[in-house]
């Protein structure tokens, strides 16, 4: 933990006044349902206001009581939600119950509903003495955050019942709700008075500040508390048993691993706080009252950090048996000791981040996924063919310099839309393979073109002309000067107009994920394993081609819930993984690229290429069986009527016929076999950029690596 904690003054006065509050509610020696969730001991050993105290730590007298009270409350949840239901198992009266508290959090108007029970009256207590200082974005945050929080309570409890334990990938994103990280990043706001403007709000940065913070407060709390939870409470929700059954590790080996990934995401903070915040703050225009709103943010979550870490220490909730011997208080000597020793102990993993080796030899067998996706096809695939050929020339995709005739055809797209979008008529077809093709060439453009010269502001440029070319309906659109934009001035109308919305948000979320890309690569920088996987959804275009391969839209309310979302992201795992896979020779060997999950696990657990394969592999496969198991059990709560049914069934079905023609695509396209892996177009391009933006790439095979 490389940040000092540091103790706020007004610690005894929180103490006090929490507990008679915790009183007042009856959250104290009284019975609820005839079991005492509380005793008084139980509270003051816990001291839920030395952690507030501790995380907190500039908050003013009432600030921190209100804060303290919030904690009191959450975690008095926790165990009440426990020895209701979590013990019992019974899922029914447990939604009633969870239904009931999102009546006590109103984002708008008064609570008019009766609290009944110790949770009900202090939600109610605390969401009145809150609310109304903050602006009306805070407390839409504030409410999703804390009903997440209540209502994936179900999930943990579900997998109890049926004893399934989770793959890393889904451990995390569930962990981050139901754990309550976001929720305290939301009170840290609060108690800093500094919202995040809410220009930046929902930008990459600052969801990867939130996300890590969350990762980190969970990932630490699941060292501490492994032996409450999974030997006393039987709790399957715990990172270290995760890894432990899923590396096949011993409980010291899964702990250290989860010790390596809580480090992993305290340098992904690091890095984005220093090198993605500042960047974005000037892209907005942000002045300088929020810009210090928004430090003074970052600053206290990183006291929340080595706050939370403190009280970990000395909670009689946790496993923590000496750990405090040789540790001292949270003096400035024994800090900056504590901050050197960190830097120490961890900068084997943070050199080794930087310290790939480009264009290294990959010799890895070529994958063989057994996987029960059965793949159908579009009856017109032949002539779609053709017609895409055709449609490349025209562009001008067969520049010479990025493709030709050989590599588009090498590629197939068509097969692979034939794949995704087995029903589809003639003419959707070739909308479809025409947006494959225009995606994998800009794929193959962006690193070729920009990677190459380092040229990110070139990529951003570009990046800022594409939306011209999606425009609203009877908008003007400017004249292509790129086959990027040629090709898309002429896909966007003939893409339905009922799907151009959603097409054009992925566009745009998958080109700007590729400026990620572009600044790894200037750095020679290996993503963070988390940050790569949900940047990968991103950056492999898994938005756009679910979009084309959809006949049937799921309403957005039904879209939003998580049995829904978790089809979609374990779908774009699947298949993003998979081309990891089929493509890791490709991108090491051949073009220098660091952007691969078989790099990345590499990395990360410090293993040999053939284990990270094995690793990938099983995500593949946990991943589909979680697409299976949520199809399977959580999508019927969704049912509403027969229409409502007939909708998540089929795109249950479209998400399948979707990773089956990726993965049969993967298998069978001749792109990553040996005699295209080390083949260059060398001729000169057709196009050249507005400002020259893209033509000091071409006469780029100079700057090629010789296979």
């Amino acid at each position: 933990m490389p940040y000092p904690a540091r103790l706020n003054p007004h610690l005894d006065r929180a103490r006090e006044h929490s507990k008679a509050w915790a009183r007042e509610l009856d959250m104290i020696d009284v019975p609820q349902h005839g079991t005492v969730i509380w005793t008084e001991h139980d509270l003051d050993s816990h001291d839920y206001a030395l952690l507030c105290a501790y995380t907190h730590p500039d908050a003013g007298a009432g600030e921190l009581d209100l804060i303290t009270d919030w904690y009191v409350w959450v975690f008095y949840f926790d165990d009440h939600f426990l020895e209701l239901y979590k013990r019992t198992g019974d899922i029914g009266s447990a939604r009633a119950y969870l239904d009931r508290l999102e009546q006590f959090m109103p984002v708008d108007g008064e609570i008019t509903a009766t609290p009944e029970n110790p949770v009900e009256r202090g939600l109610t207590d605390l969401w009145n003495r809150t609310v109304p200082h903050r602006s009306a974005g805070w407390r839409r945050r504030f409410a999703d955050s804390t009903k997440a929080l209540l209502d994936e309570s179900l999930w943990e409890l579900a997998n109890i019942n049926e004893g399934r334990l989770a793959n890393p990938i889904e451990y995390v994103e569930m962990r981050r709700k139901v754990g309550g990280a976001p929720w305290s990043a939301n009170l840290v706001e609060h108690s800093v008075h500094a919202e995040v403007p809410a220009a930046i709000a929902a930008s990459r940065p600052m969801e990867v500040l939130r996300d890590c913070f969350a990762d980190s407060v969970h990932l630490r709390n699941d060292l501490f508390s492994y032996q409450r939870e999974v030997q006393d409470e039987g709790e399957l929700s715990n990172g270290v048993l995760v890894f432990e059954k899923f590396l096949g590790l011993g409980t010291q080996e899964a702990a250290d691993a989860v010790n390596d990934l809580i480090t992993s995401r305290l340098h992904q903070f690091e890095h984005t706080a220093l090198t993605e915040v500042p960047a974005l703050l000037d892209d907005h225009c942000v002045d300088p009252a929020a810009r210090a709103a928004t430090f003074a943010y970052v600053k206290g979550l990183q006291d929340w950090q080595s706050g939370g870490h403190e009280w970990h220490l000395r909670s009689s909730r946790y496993m923590n048996e000496g750990a405090l011997a040789g540790h001292g208080g949270p003096d400035l000597g024994t800090s900056a000791a504590r901050i050197f020793a960190s830097v120490l102990a961890t900068a084997p993993q943070r050199l080794r981040a930087y310290g790939s080796t480009p264009f290294r030899p990959a010799d890895v067998p070529r994958p063989s996924l057994d996987l029960p996706l059965p793949p159908r096809f579009s009856p017109h695939l032949d002539a779609c063919r053709v017609r895409n050929v055709d449609w490349a020339r025209r562009t001008g995709f067969l520049d010479g310099v990025v493709w030709d005739e050989r590599k588009l055809r090498a590629a197939d797209l068509p097969l692979c839309a034939a794949g995704i979008h087995p029903d589809a008529t003639a003419d959707a077809l070739d909308v479809t393979s025409d947006w494959l093709t225009w995606r994998t060439y800009a794929d193959d453009y962006y690193p070729l073109v920009f990677g190459a010269t380092r040229d990110l502001a070139g990529a951003k440029a570009a990046n800022f002309r594409l939306p011209a070319f999606m425009p609203a309906a009877g908008a003007p659109m400017p004249a292509p000067t790129t086959p990027l934009e040629a090709g898309l001035a002429d896909l966007w109308p003939r893409t339905p107009a009922e799907s151009r919305p959603a097409v054009r948000r992925a566009v745009e979320s998958m080109t700007s994920s590729w400026l990620w890309e572009l600044a790894n690569q200037a750095q020679n920088r290996i993503p963070d394993p988390i940050d790569y996987v949900e940047m990968r959804r991103r950056t492999f275009g898994a938005d756009l081609t679910m979009s084309l391969s959809r006949d049937s839209a799921v309403p957005p309310a039904l879209h939003r819930t998580r049995p829904v979302q978790t089809l979609e992201h374990a779908a774009a795992d699947v298949a993003g993984l998979a081309n990891d896979l089929y493509s890791y020779r490709k991108e090491i060997q051949y073009e220098g690229e660091l952007h691969n999950a078989v790099l990345v696990v590499r990395n990360f657990l410090d293993c040999p290429e053939e284990r990270a394969v094995e690793v990938v592999t099983d995500l593949i496969h946990a991943r589909l069986a979680e697409f299976d198991h949520a199809a399977a059990t959580e999508l019927s709560a969704l049912y509403r009527d027969d229409a409502t049914e007939e909708t998540l069934l089929g795109f249950v079905k479209e998400l399948r016929d979707w990773m089956a023609g990726i993965v049969h695509w993967h298998q069978t396209s001749a792109r990553y076999t040996e005699p295209e892996l080390g083949y260059h177009p060398a001729t000169v391009p057709v196009f050249s950029g507005p400002t020259g933006i893209g033509t000091s790439a071409l006469r780029i095979s100079s700057l090629l690596p010789t296979p």
